[in-house]
């Protein structure tokens, strides 16, 4: 078993590989691993309680118990930049991940099971800001989506609108 979080520690502590490995008992070239992911993906010490070796090896390593289900895995990385595009949803990208399996002969997730997962991974990697205020003390504005088009019913002339949106 890889103790994920002793690893983390001990690199914190200026531990050098060597003595990390005998410490934990894994191999070096695996404690290099886990450093550079943690380093990679921002995670810290002093790490906080609720980090367990589970939790942990789920942030760094998303994909493997996702590997056990016999399903196509999925790139989240992929997904979360497609994301950041323009006119790109959830239901695009599933449907481009079931046309992936279909052709390499792989079974997909349903697009709930999708959700969830990309709901999880999302949750641990994205990085939010929460804003405590009172309700109406301040507003928020921002441009929405693309640029639309109306039509003008006398001239046929398409005319750009934008959406506005406040909160």
């Amino acid at each position: 078993m890889i103790h994920y979080r002793r690893i983390l520690e001990l690199h914190d502590e200026g531990i050098s590989l060597r003595g990390i490995s005998v410490s934990t008992g894994n191999s070096r070239q695996k404690v290099t691993e886990v450093i550079g992911l943690a380093e990679k993906k921002g995670l810290i010490c002093p790490l906080e309680d609720e980090m367990t070796d589970k939790w942990i090896e789920e942030f760094l390593f998303p994909e493997k118990t996702l590997e056990a289900s016999g399903r196509h895995p999925l790139n989240f990385e992929y997904i979360h930049e497609e994301l950041a595009k323009p006119n790109v949803t959830l239901s695009l990208l599933h449907y481009e991940y079931e046309a992936e399996c279909r052709a390499n002969q792989k079974i997909p997730y349903s697009y709930r099971s999708f959700l969830r997962h990309y709901s999880n991974y999302a949750d641990k990697y994205k990085a939010t800001l929460r804003i405590r205020r009172k309700p109406g003390e301040i507003m928020e504005v921002d441009w929405a989506g693309s640029t639309a088009f109306i039509i003008d019913r006398d001239t046929g002339e398409k005319i750009k609108a934008y959406m506005f949106v406040a909160t």
